[in-house]
């Protein structure tokens, strides 16, 4: 029987089913990702590792650094181009600068280089507060703007023009200053939630706002989406970026980054994925995320969506006996998904049936019958006595003890 068969989806009431869009996506794990206090800037062979995984998820972009913080983040960022270049991978390189052509040179000498276009990401703040406490005036905005931007763009670099604060700026300011980095060469533009302050709403009304804005240059202008978790609503966001026209959307692996992390580009994925507005192998999606944590000495929590230990486990008697029936029947999907909201295949996981003190008899047979041994009566109710006496899930040494 078919899935739409057996599962209503109370998601698409109201709309049509999603269609597949043009979406491209901006790892930014090696740079933004590595702003968190608490994270460890990992040596290069391990970021040129995780650049692989990028590449192998599909991602379109990433961002490997602000080579204008010094000499050694130049180096790391010349490696990561130059593998980039060496392996072919099909992924291309940006990197961060201030709206000063210090930032920028950096980047068009790393370019000339290795031989290959680097984006220059200009950033500069643009919300009241953030002028107020700079002492900025929109003039001088707009003159680092037009000169950071004529400056890259004669040097021959692509430029992404981002607004920090975008999510708290008012609507004149965010005129002048795209209008002008539009002028003077941008061909993108990234609307930044620097302190997670944004809601759907919110995000949706700026997005089509700024392609107003877009459409009065006449040029031909793509939007970038940045989003932070700091009200845990980094992933909505996006999907609402998605759906209001935007064309890339940045993320980090397991959200790191400051204060309470980046949108988690893993979950971004997935959603996507499973709402039908992108179709990628995702396979690799753990191990993107299990090098990360490793990297960068970020654990993953055990109910951490998709790649979190527990994410597809469970010992409780009433789901194990419908994931069991549903294997019975010979159909992966089904198991996956009859108690899942996630089918875990799909992202190179699979089903785990512990024994805890909420397990049933369908667990010990399970679990017994996965490795080879026989679920005798005796041997199953011992296992489950003992279980049903246990403040927590069995390990597998104390299992095969009592077998």
């Amino acid at each position: 029987m078919g899935e739409d068969a057996l599962i209503y989806d109370w998601n698409i009431v109201g709309g049509d089913r999603p269609h597949k869009y043009d979406i491209e996506f901006d790892d930014e794990t090696l740079r933004d990702g590595l702003q968190s206090p608490s994270v460890t800037n990992p040596p290069i062979d391990e970021k040129i590792e995780i650049l692989h995984l990028m590449a192998d998820l599909g991602i379109e972009s990433a961002d490997v650094g602000l080579p204008g913080a010094g000499p050694h983040v130049v180096q790391d960022v010349t490696r990561l181009v130059k593998e980039i270049v060496q392996a072919r991978l099909p992924i291309k390189p940006n990197c961060a600068a201030r709206t000063v052509r210090a930032d920028i040179q950096p980047i068009i000498e790393i370019s000339e280089a290795v031989g290959l276009p680097i984006e220059a990401s200009t950033f500069i703040g643009s919300s009241p507060i953030r002028q107020y406490a700079e002492g900025w005036s929109l003039d001088m905005m707009r003159r680092a703007t037009e000169d950071a931007v004529s400056f890259a763009v004669n040097h021959g670099l692509p430029v992404m023009y981002v607004t920090e604060d975008t999510t708290r700026a008012d609507p004149e300011t965010l005129r002048k200053l795209y209008t002008t980095a539009i002028e003077c060469g941008a061909r993108r533009v990234c609307l930044a939630d620097t302190v997670g302050h944004a809601t759907p709403r919110g995000v949706k009304a700026l997005v089509s706002f700024v392609k107003e804005i877009i459409q009065a240059t006449g040029e031909e202008v793509k939007i970038d989406w940045h989003g932070h978790m700091d009200r845990g609503l980094g992933v909505i966001n996006a999907i609402a970026a998605v759906e209001a026209g935007a064309d890339r959307i940045h993320g980090c692996a397991l959200g790191i980054g400051e204060r309470c992390g980046n949108v988690p580009m893993d979950q971004l994925l997935v959603n996507l994925q499973l709402m039908g507005y992108i179709d990628r192998d995702l396979s690799k999606l753990p191990q993107y995320c299990e090098t990360v944590s490793r990297a960068c000495q970020v654990p993953i929590p055990f109910n951490y969506p998709v790649v979190g230990r527990d994410a597809f486990r469970t010992a409780t008697g009433v789901h194990a006996a419908a994931v069991i029936k549903a294997l019975k029947k010979n159909d992966l999907h089904l198991a996956n998904t009859v108690y899942s909201g996630v089918p875990s295949h799909l992202f190179g996981r699979e089903q785990v049936i512990d024994i805890g003190p909420v397990s049933g008899r369908s667990n010990v047979i399970y679990w017994l019958t996965r490795r080879g041994i026989e679920p005798t009566e005796e041997r199953v109710q011992r296992i489950l006595d003992y279980a049903k006496r246990s403040p927590r899930v069995l390990t597998e040494e104390e299992i095969m003890r009592l077998v």
